[in-house]
């Protein structure tokens, strides 16, 4: 899937998503993992330029750009992306 929705400058461009979610309706979400929280700021950039790239001629943007953490607090930074701790997910 993400190679078909990309704009043709991101097949020059080294770029990784740790995890793509798709419903069966289309709809999809990008996530970045990260341990730590001071990987947060470097994921979010990422998911940025991911979403800048993304070419919706083909396809839906994502419903929601998401950092998963395994500490801190979960929330929604002021770009949109959701930053989610481990912690919230449940045992």
């Amino acid at each position: 899937m993400i190679c078909n929705i990309l704009t043709e400058r991101a097949v020059y461009s080294y770029l990784e998503i740790d995890a793509i979610v798709q419903k069966r309706n289309g709809d999809w979400a990008a996530f970045e993992v990260k341990l730590g929280t001071g990987q947060i700021e470097d994921a979010a950039k990422n998911l940025l330029h991911f979403n800048s790239i993304i070419d919706t001629t083909k396809t839906n943007p994502p419903k929601s750009l998401n950092i998963i953490t395994g500490t801190g607090m979960s929330y929604r930074r002021n770009d949109g992306i959701n930053v989610i701790s481990l912690a919230a997910l449940g045992r």
